[in-house]
């Protein structure tokens, strides 16, 4: 038996309350990573519909950037992951000092 953390589903929930397998996430060769699809892939991740290495590996992404998108839906929303308003939703950085 699988640990729980490593479960897996064949469906879950998705963004729009509708079931979602895999089938139904964004395709393998995604270049253009609009909010929605970051969204589908933080949830199917969260879900247990794929796992995390799996997430990294079908769309080439690092764990540092698929872990950004989790924070960014954590602590914004869906908002969170627009890349052109990035700076909206960090925050401002130190001022810098002249020696």
């Amino acid at each position: 038996m699988q640990p729980l953390s490593e479960q897996r589903t064949s469906k879950i929930i998705g963004l729009d309350g509708k079931p979602m397998t895999v089938d139904d996430l964004p395709p393998r060769d995604t270049k253009r990573w609009v909010i929605r699809r970051k969204a589908e892939v933080v949830q199917a991740v969260r879900g247990g519909l794929i796992s995390l290495d799996e997430a990294c590996t079908m769309y080439k992404l690092s764990v540092e950037e698929f872990l950004s998108w989790q924070k960014a839906i954590d602590k914004h929303g869906l908002p969170g992951l627009r890349t052109t308003r990035i700076q909206q939703y960090r925050p401002p950085s130190p001022p810098e000092f002249e020696n």
